[in-house]
């Protein structure tokens, strides 16, 4: 009895194979953004207000170059409805270009020099956030003015500060303010203009500011 059954372990340790096959991954190609939109052209316009205009013509060849060389979108200015006009090509890499190229118009747009716009093509975590000093406290009149004097400052003192404690850049164009930089440094930037707003005296915006810079260098 014990040979049988020695013999039938035998038997089925026989039967079972030593050696798997490797099993074999299919290798697809990555799609291009082309193939990704169905072969449809993706379109963006951004509208040019008047005061624009020149500035725009003046740096043409400074924005045109980086978005049809760098980020392969094709781009017009057209004359008639005063847009400039963007679109994608077969060889555009990625589809996020034209809406990272259409914010980088967009940000001159608002009064960002090219230097500092051209920022929003080359980091993907870069914004720009707007509001207006209404939003913040209803001034009218010379309050109006006194309070955006405080937002540049002498010179442009006060604003230049902001700007190189945050890492960020500020237009102040009327009762308009526009900021670029990342989410944290845009945060830190409106808290300091908005308590400026509101009558905080600039010496203890100052303060605040070098301690929470302070604090974020500490933290990264």
């Amino acid at each position: 009895m014990q040979s049988d059954k020695g013999a039938a372990s035998m038997e089925v340790e026989e039967a079972i194979p030593t050696e798997t096959k490797p099993v074999t991954k299919p290798n697809f190609k990555p799609l291009t953004a082309h193939e990704i939109s169905d072969g449809q052209v993706q379109f963006r316009k951004i509208y040019i207000p008047r005061h624009r205009y020149t500035p725009i013509k003046k740096a043409w060849m400074d924005i045109y170059t980086p978005i049809y060389d760098q980020m392969k979108v094709d781009v017009r200015m057209n004359v008639k409805t005063r847009n400039v006009e963007m679109m994608t090509r077969r060889d555009t890499p990625d589809i996020s270009n034209l809406q990272k190229c259409a914010d980088f118009v967009h940000a001159f747009v608002l009064g960002f020099d090219v230097i500092d716009a051209i920022a929003l093509l080359r980091m993907d975590e870069l914004y720009v956030d707007s509001f207006e000093i209404k939003d913040v406290k209803t001034l009218k009149g010379e309050h109006l003015s006194r309070a955006i004097g405080r937002l540049s400052g002498k010179g442009g003192k006060t604003r230049f500060a902001i700007e190189n404690s945050t890492k960020t850049r500020i237009v102040i164009a009327d009762s308009k303010i526009h900021i670029l930089g990342s989410f944290a440094n845009i945060k830190i930037a409106r808290d300091s203009l908005c308590s400026l707003i509101l009558g905080s005296p600039a010496g203890k915006v100052y303060s605040k500011l070098r301690a929470v810079t302070a604090r974020l260098a500490e933290r990264f």
